[in-house]
Order: structure tokens, then sequence, then C-alpha cells
């Protein structure tokens, strides 16, 4: 019988927030991975945004 294999570390794609409400062409987004069992809730990040020239707030999507 085969095991579920579980990885306890997952990809994930991070979206600016301040870009998207602002409604400004174009989408910063970043993929990183995180663990799922020390880090459950979604991951927020300060990350640079080429599109706004400054650092920004990115949070997880999907």
């Amino acid at each position: 019988m085969a095991k579920k294999n579980k990885e306890a570390r997952q990809q994930v794609i991070l979206e600016c927030t301040e870009q998207k409400a602002s409604g400004i062409p174009g989408m910063s987004r970043y993929i990183t991975t995180k663990n799922r069992k020390n880090t459950p809730d979604r991951l927020v990040l300060r990350k640079y945004n080429p599109f706004l020239k400054r650092v920004t707030e990115h949070k997880e999507i999907k």
C-alpha cells in the first residue's frame, strides 16, 4: 500500500496588496516556500515592487 506523502514545505505565491488596490497596470508577484506546520496562516512579507519602485506589503494568495 502506498503512503501519502504530505510535505511540510509548500510553494506559495505572494502578491502586492497596494498595487492591486490602486489599479496601476502590472502585478508584482513573488514565489517562495513556507513550512505548513509552523505557519498555518497566510504569509505576509515586505518585498520590493518594481512597478511602484518601493517596498510594499505582499500577501499570500490562493
